[in-house]
């Protein structure tokens, strides 16, 4: 069984230092676009008065700001441990989210390697659990960590009797 001061306590395991730089460079494509609607915006409201360009210019720089902050921010935050009792993980960097949920609930473990995660030979381990809040997910593990990840959960999951509910 669990003990209290186990749970509370912050998981182990930092997610890999390639995520930062893979949540920079997803947060600048994702800003581009975002620029992108504000040249256009600029473009077409020019007219209605200064106020559109102090609202582009903040807009852009709150993203920069954004793309500075948020990476090592959020690799700080995030963590994840797998116990003999149970996955724990913790995420976000603006609000954060703690998961702890029993091994004898995994139902399913996945693993997903987006085209630009591949490039940082980064994955992402998703557990589906017997629980309402939905399943436990792992971002920006090393590939390889994953994949031993997925094997050993896969491992319990199939030694555990009963059906995860």
């Amino acid at each position: 069984m669990c003990k209290a001061r186990d749970v509370l306590r912050e998981p182990a395991h930092l997610v890999s230092p390639r995520a930062v730089p893979y949540w920079r460079l997803s947060a600048f494509l994702r800003a581009l676009v975002t620029w992108a609607g504000i040249a256009v915006a600029v473009v077409v409201f020019h007219d209605e008065g200064w106020w559109i360009s102090a609202l582009a210019a903040a807009l852009v720089v709150a993203s920069i700001v954004h793309l500075l902050l948020m990476p090592p921010l959020r690799y700080r935050i995030h963590r994840w441990e797998v116990t003999p009792e149970a996955i724990h993980t913790r995420s976000g960097w603006l609000s954060l989210e703690q998961r702890i949920a029993p091994l004898s609930r995994v139902q399913t473990v996945d693993s997903e390697q987006r085209a630009l995660m591949r490039a940082f030979r980064l994955a992402t381990v998703t557990v589906t659990t017997a629980s309402a809040a939905g399943p436990i997910t792992i971002e920006c593990l090393d590939q390889e960590v994953a994949r031993q990840l997925v094997a050993e959960l896969t491992e319990y999951a199939a030694r555990e009797a009963g059906d995860a509910t």
